[in-house]
This record gives structure tokens, C-alpha cells and sequence, in this order.
């Protein structure tokens, strides 16, 4: 590969202050990407959908607008990759299956709106995997084509990773925000539930699925969430109150160090590998006494099964069209998953979500003590496997209980794969982890970072 513009290696808050100035044109930015993209997508494949002439055609307007002196909005100039689960007004939006092939939505997903009153450059849409399940996707890991790039949100993950694009969003439902960008080297940033809207965003689970954005700094996840956070009629989850400033907070300084607990979830001494272990071992040696484990309580070993069965019996509901007129057309992950929704009885069901408020007060015990929780992000690196998106046992209780969750890329395994340290808050605290996490990258680079090669 030839060597990456300088342009596409700025931190995405430096560049955003450019564009906002006039240092660099959207148009200059844009065709930057466009040339990246054009050289390594053939090896990546993050796309599922891309106009260049859309692209630069928005850059251009972009640019008039700042010379005209008008008003410009805090995204200004910024490409967003989206996963091709989102709707697009009058751009093809596929759900990542065959089924939905050709379909072209007539109005935007309420964030899609909200990236555009922002300012930002809808890039195209970023490959999904089938119905944002399991199934793997076309999608290669930028740092290795052998390995797999995760899931579901694999297309944005990669393309903020292979620098094709600073900015991206995604869903996670089990692991699909946090695992990808572990696995692909690039911040990940799921908000509490409910704080996005998800007015025309692909439904599978509504109990559970939940925005996520990639980004190419801890800051850069913090500004483009700001811009989509907010109250939408249509998503019940959402509610009327303040934007918390998640950048300001971001940058600012914590009072008092912070303190961390150190979680090891349900079978990490099964599955997490020696690398991850290692690693876990050692940064919490940095920390010292600024970090304390913290057992979790018996109960959370069902965490996994109680949100599967959830997942799986709104799935059922959700894509009963799908499997009613093209259930050959559906992957057997697919068909597994709805098959055992379908086996569930209304009873167990209503049970397993009473259990996201037990488990959340099972962890007030613990935010009582600590700033965030430390854990790792997925149980190693990527899988040399095309065949599987990887574990993600590591993050479907953060997700289940709606806790705010961050993945920063400071970890690198033996065989140069990345790996994320995880960092999860308690709900509605999305800006104090924010904050802690630009706290703990930055004192981690200044002490060495673990398993660095």
C-alpha cells in the first residue's frame, strides 16, 4: 500500500477545526477518502454502498456555505460511513441480506437527519452483516485479511481503521459496536440505551439494540455522539432532556484521579486467552491502588442466556416477514436464533427483562466505588477465522444492562492483531467515562503501554 495522506491520520476534532476554518476544504478532505478507499477496498470490501459524485457533490455545498459565511454546524465537513441498516433517503439500504436487495427508503433514520443538521458528509453505507446478526459478512480485518473484522458493525469498524473515513456508525445488540472495533485497532463508543434515537434504524431487538460510533479518537467518538443524542417521538426509549456536553467533558480534566474496578465477566477464565490476561494483569499493576477488582455476584453468570433469550424472541417478531417469504434466503444462524425465540414461553420472557434492573442495582455497588469498570473488550484478538465474527461474550451484559461502554485501541497481541481495553459506566454517566477514558489512554502512554511490540 502506498503511504496514507497526512490528512487521513489527523485526530477528527483537529480535523473538524480545520474544516470549520478553511486550513483544509471538505472537498480536499473528501477526496482524500475517496482515494483511499479506491486503493484498499478491494482488500478490506467495508462498503456496501458508495457514490463519489454524491459524496463530492455534498462536499462542494459544504464548502460554499462556509465562504458564503453562514452558519456551519459542529460535524461540518465530516465523512460518516453508516451501516447499511440505517435508512437513507433515496440510497439503497439493504439490511445486509438478499431479501432486502434493490429496497430504497423514502425518508431518513432520524440520526441520518441529525448528522446532516450537523454538517456532516454522508460517506455511503458501510457493509452489515446478515440482518445485523452472526452471520459473517464480506468484510476483511484492515490489519490482516485472514482475520475476521467482527460483527455486525464490521463495514464501520474497518473503514475508520483502514482510514477510509474518520467517523462511522454502527448498532450493537450483543457485542456488534465494542467487538469490531477491538478487533479492528479504532474506538468504539456504545452510548447508554436510549440515548440515540432509532427511528428508522433496522428493529431486531428493541429491548436491547442500541447506537454505537467508531471514530479515530476518544474525542472524535465523544463529538459525533454529541450531535446524535437526543428525544425522538417515535423511539419510546428516548427521553426530553439536556445533550450532555460529551466533548467538552471529554477533554477536560477529572477532579480527583479516577478509580477503576477491575471486573472479570461471567467465563473469562474460560475463554479469554493468555494474551488478554497478560495484559489485564499488567495494566492493573500500572494502576495500582487507583484500580480494586470486583467480584461480580453469582446471579450475572446468567446475564448471557437471559439476553439471548431476549434477542431471540424479539427477533422472532421483528423478522417474521423475512422468515415467512424467504426463510431458504436466511443464514442458519439466523434461522437458529428466531427458532428458539419461537420456543420460548411468554412467561420466561417477561422474566428475563426484569433481570436488567437487578443486575443494574447489583452494579450501583460497584459505581459506588469507581469512576468505571475495566475489562477487556473482546476475549483476544481476532480470530484467524472468516468463518465466525467472534466472541462476544464480553460485552452482552453491558449491552443488556444499558450501561454506556468504550473501547480504546492500546493493546497488541504477538501476532500484530490490536485488542481494546474496554471501559463501561453506569447509565446515563456517558460523559464522566468519556472523560475517564481520555484520562487512563493518556496515562497509559505515558507509563508504556502494555504488550506494545
Amino acid at each position: 500500500m502506498s503511504t496514507i495522506n497526512p490528512l487521513l491520520t489527523l485526530d477528527v476534532v483537529e480535523l473538524r477545526d480545520r474544516l470549520a476554518s478553511g486550513a483544509v476544504r471538505a472537498v480536499e478532505y473528501v477526496e482524500a477518502c475517496l482515494a483511499r478507499i479506491e486503493e484498499i477496498e478491494p482488500q478490506v470490501q467495508a462498503w456496501a454502498w458508495l457514490d463519489s459524485d454524491f459524496a463530492m457533490a455534498q462536499a462542494r455545498a459544504l464548502d460554499a456555505r462556509r465562504q458564503s459565511g453562514a452558519a456551519i454546524g459542529p460535524l461540518h465537513g465530516l465523512p460518516v460511513g453508516l451501516k447499511d441498516v440505517i435508512d437513507t433517503a433515496r440510497i439503497p439500504t439493504s439490511n445486509g441480506t438478499s431479501l432486502d436487495a434493490g429496497r430504497v427508503p423514502e425518508e431518513d433514520a432520524v440520526l441520518v437527519s441529525q448528522l446532516k443538521a450537523a454538517g456532516a458528509i454522508i460517506m455511503g453505507k458501510t457493509v452489515s452483516t446478515e440482518l445485523a446478526f452472526m452471520h459473517p459478512s464480506k468484510t476483511r480485518n484492515p490489519h490482516n485479511p485472514n482475520h475476521t473484522p467482527g460483527g455486525s458493525s464490521a463495514g464501520s469498524a474497518a473503514a475508520v481503521a483502514a482510514a477510509m473515513v474518520p467517523l462511522a456508525v454502527g448498532t450493537q445488540t450483543g457485542g456488534s459496536v465494542i467487538r469490531p472495533a477491538s478487533f479492528c485497532g479504532v474506538v468504539g463508543f456504545k452510548p447508554s440505551f436510549g440515548a440515540i434515537p432509532r427511528t428508522g434504524v433496522l428493529a431486531q431487538s428493541p429491548t436491547l439494540d442500541t447506537i454505537g460510533v467508531f471514530a479515530n479518537s476518544i474525542g472524535g467518538a465523544a463529538m459525533v455522539a454529541e450531535s446524535l443524542f437526543g428525544y425522538d417521538a417515535g423511539d419510546r426509549y428516548t427521553a426530553p432532556c439536556p445533550t450532555p456536553r460529551l466533548l467538552e467533558t471529554a477533554k477536560s480534566d477529572p477532579l480527583v484521579t479516577p478509580m477503576f474496578a477491575f471486573v472479570r465477566p461471567p467465563q473469562f477464565d474460560d475463554v479469554a486467552d493468555e494474551e488478554t490476561v497478560m495484559a489485564f494483569r499488567e495494566i492493573t499493576g500500572v494502576l495500582g491502588e487507583q484500580c480494586f477488582e470486583a467480584p461480580l455476584p453469582k446471579a450475572f453468570d446468567d446475564a448471557a442466556a437471559l439476553r439471548a433469550k431476549i434477542n431471540f424472541v424479539e427477533m422472532a417478531k421483528h423478522y417474521y416477514a423475512y422468515e415467512k417469504h424467504g426463510r431458504d434466503q436466511l443464514s442458519p444462524e439466523i434461522l437458529k436464533a428466531i427458532d428458539q425465540g419461537n420456543d420460548v414461553k411468554a412467561r420466561d420472557y417477561l422474566a428475563a427483562l426484569d433481570w436488567r434492573g437487578l443486575f443494574n442495582a447489583g452494579l450501583e455497588e460497584v459505581f459506588k466505588r469507581c469512576d468505571a469498570i475495566i475489562t477487556p473488550a473482546a476475549p483476544g484478538p481476532a480470530p484467524a477465522d472468516l468463518s465466525t465474527t467472534g466472541n462476544a461474550i464480553f460485552n452482552g451484559l453491558w449491552t443488556f444492562c444499558g450501561t454506556p461502554a468504550i473501547t480504546i485501541p492500546m493493546l497488541w497481541s504477538q501476532n500484530g492483531m490490536p485488542m481494546g481495553i474496554q471501559l463501561v459506566g453506569k447509565v446515563g454517566n456517558d460523559a464522566r467515562l468519556l472523560r475517564t477514558a481520555n484520562w487512563l489512554k493518556t496515562y497509559l502512554s505515558t507509563q508504556g503501554e502494555p504488550d506494545e511490540q
